[in-house]
């Protein structure tokens, strides 16, 4: 595990390791690509689709083969405890953002006399789901998206998933038994890019759809961005994986390196980052590092090295004061405190910049990405400073309201006319005077 001593790190270093998961996403020759591939999916539709399912997958098959049956979604099979956890995370999912729509209701007030303001919330007309498939099968993925929109009771969905990889178009069995539990019927095996443009501007297959949102490579994060000049609503940046931990002398260093490795095993462009004032505790989880990583395939201990190595590692601070300032301007994907309860209060309530907070070492990252019921979809790369993860919110809308009688308009006349004579629209004036009789 990379070392570092926050007091003794120049601007540089520190620059270093705030920056992350962005030089792939935005790099030239792939945008150039992805824009390529946006245009010849706007122009030749389910044929460029399939085309780029061909070159990039290596899946062949035809237009008439994009929709995933009714039959294949009807017939999937998981194990029973697969099943059961699909469910359990279901539950917890639907319970989180049913509690979100709760407080998500329409509002008004009266702000004067005579004038009533406020919001009506409602869903947006369609949203396109992208549940990545390559590097593993993502069946969390496609529940973390999917059941935000379902609670928020968005009137038309589709998935998009590409094939398993290196088989003959068929797409995950747990994938497909998500759609079904959460009734989404629109399912389509696709290349990533390509299904995100297909969604944007809609083929003779693929419906066309309002926002899209969803993880993926920085060909999938590229083309989300790309399909906003084609008025297709994206959400934030959703680039390779992060977490930070702050942890003082209380934490035990087995079960912090434990959830240290959580993340860092996702692949070697991760960022993994511990925070503690306490040498000991580093040495302590440096050694644990040793031993838990023996003891993962060669691909995952590969990725942990990365993680925890150039991409990030431990960062001794002076305390947990500084731990807080450094975690706020980190931003991170995921992060965890591991205090003493003395302290607790005191560092959650000073952070304000992460994507989710875990409090404590029985609430590890992993249950988290799986089961807890809070948005495990999240903003990376420091994204976090601006926006927030997937819930039932990313799929509403609201619109303002507002209902003037004759003594309320009467009382704003001056202002209006005031305001519009000074930037130069006399209707706007005209239209207020013609009401003061």
């Amino acid at each position: 595990m990379r070392r570092q001593v926050w007091a003794s790190m120049d601007g540089d270093s520190r620059a270093e390791l705030m920056h992350r998961g962005l030089d792939d996403i935005f790099e030239p020759g792939l945008r150039t690509s992805i824009g390529e591939l946006i245009e010849d999916v706007r122009e030749r539709g389910d044929a460029a689709v399939c085309d780029a399912l061909s070159k990039f997958d290596g899946i062949d098959i035809t237009p008439d083969g994009l929709r995933v049956t009714d039959d294949e979604l009807d017939s999937a099979e998981v194990s029973e405890a697969v099943d059961r956890s699909i469910d359990d995370a279901i539950t917890h999912l639907r319970d989180f953002n049913e509690a979100q729509m709760e407080r998500a209701t329409d509002w008004q007030f009266e702000s004067e006399p005579g004038l009533m303001v406020g919001e009506k919330i409602t869903p947006i007309s369609s949203a396109g789901l992208f549940t990545p498939s390559g590097k593993a099968s993502y069946p969390s993925v496609a529940y973390q998206l999917a059941v935000p929109a379902v609670v928020a009771r968005v009137p038309r969905l589709a998935l998009v998933v590409p094939p398993i990889p290196g088989g003959t178009g068929d797409v995950d069995p747990a994938v497909r038994v998500v759609c079904r539990k959460l009734g989404i019927r629109d399912v389509f095996r696709v290349n990533g890019p390509a299904g995100i443009a297909a969604l944007g501007f809609g083929t003779e297959s693929i419906p066309k759809v309002r926002k899209v949102v969803g993880p993926g490579s920085p060909a999938v994060t590229i083309a989300q961005v790309e399909m906003q000049r084609h008025g297709v609503a994206t959400m934030m940046l959703l680039g390779p994986t992060e977490s930070l931990v702050i942890a003082d002398d209380s934490a035990d260093p087995a079960l912090l390196a434990a959830d240290l490795l959580i993340e860092a095993e996702h692949g070697t462009d991760s960022s993994v980052v511990l925070l503690t004032p306490s040498v000991a505790l580093a040495d302590a989880v440096d050694s644990e590092i040793g031993h838990q990583i023996a003891v993962l395939p060669e691909i995952r201990a590969t990725a942990v090295r990365s993680s925890l190595g150039p991409n990030g590692g431990c960062v001794i601070v002076d305390d947990l004061d500084t731990a807080v300032e450094v975690a706020n301007e980190y931003a991170a994907e995921h992060l965890q405190i591991v205090v003493d309860e003395r302290h607790l209060d005191g560092v959650f309530h000073g952070l304000v910049n992460a994507g989710e907070i875990l409090i404590g070492q029985h609430t590890p990252f992993a249950a988290g990405n799986f089961i807890i019921g809070c948005p495990a979809s999240l903003p990376t790369s420091g994204f976090a400073h601006v926006s927030s993860g997937v819930t039932a919110d990313t799929f509403l809308k609201r619109t303002a309201i507002a209902r003037a009688d004759q003594r309320a308009a009467a009382r704003m006349a001056p202002s209006v006319i005031a305001l519009a004579e000074h930037e130069g629209f006399p209707a706007h004036a005209a239209a207020l005077r013609r009401r003061q009789g």
